[in-house]
């Protein structure tokens, strides 16, 4: 790679929007249990997002600071145990305020090198958190994070070889738990459980 085509920006010259979520106010039941992706920082660990544990209704939606995200943006936990993780939704979702949502501007960057540039970089990112009993990143701080961008071709290289991997790496755990619920199911055969 020619290192003179490499050029360093922030994550705030690469993104077309970046914004934090909210929570739906978890006195009201009927903010709660409806069709809404909702993330909690809890899900974000270097991974894709296909589906949430919870999900808000639409009354949830509009009655808090939740709003929805892009498919395919990088999503960074900001506080606590989980700050500096992050992951990719591959579908739209809401998110809790714990995360800062960075959509990718795709003119500039292919939003996969940027979620593997940033998990290679957890730890310097990590131990910028500040804060007393609980160590939290902000959304200043994200914005103002350095990334050494290639050429877009070179990205998408990059990424496609990265992602592949990760392919390979999901397929296997979907192997590995459809063979075990198979074992656990010959197991139970002949049992009679009248």
């Amino acid at each position: 790679m020619n290192s003179e085509k490499c050029r360093t920006l922030r994550i705030s010259d690469i993104c077309t929007k970046i914004v934090s979520g909210g929570t739906p106010s978890t006195r009201n039941p009927d903010y709660y249990g409806g069709s809404i992706p909702w993330l909690k920082t809890q899900e974000v660990n270097f991974n894709r997002i296909y589906e949430t544990e919870t999900k808000i209704t639409d009354a949830g939606l509009n009655n808090s600071s939740a709003k929805w995200i892009p498919a395919n943006s990088v999503i960074m936990a900001m506080y606590g145990a989980t700050a500096g993780k992050i992951a990719i939704n591959k579908r739209p979702i809401t998110t809790n305020q714990a995360c800062c949502n960075l959509t990718i501007n795709d003119k500039i960057t292919d939003y996969r090198y940027v979620y593997y540039n940033l998990m290679s970089r957890f730890q310097e990112i990590a131990s910028m958190a500040v804060g007393g009993a609980q160590q939290n990143l902000n959304a200043d701080m994200i914005r103002g994070l350095e990334i050494s961008l290639p050429p877009l071709s070179i990205q998408r290289r990059i990424a496609d070889v990265l992602s592949n991997i990760d392919d390979k790496i999901e397929l296997n755990r979907q192997t590995n738990a459809t063979q075990r619920i198979g074992s656990n199911s010959k197991r139970l055969e002949g049992w009679n459980f009248e």
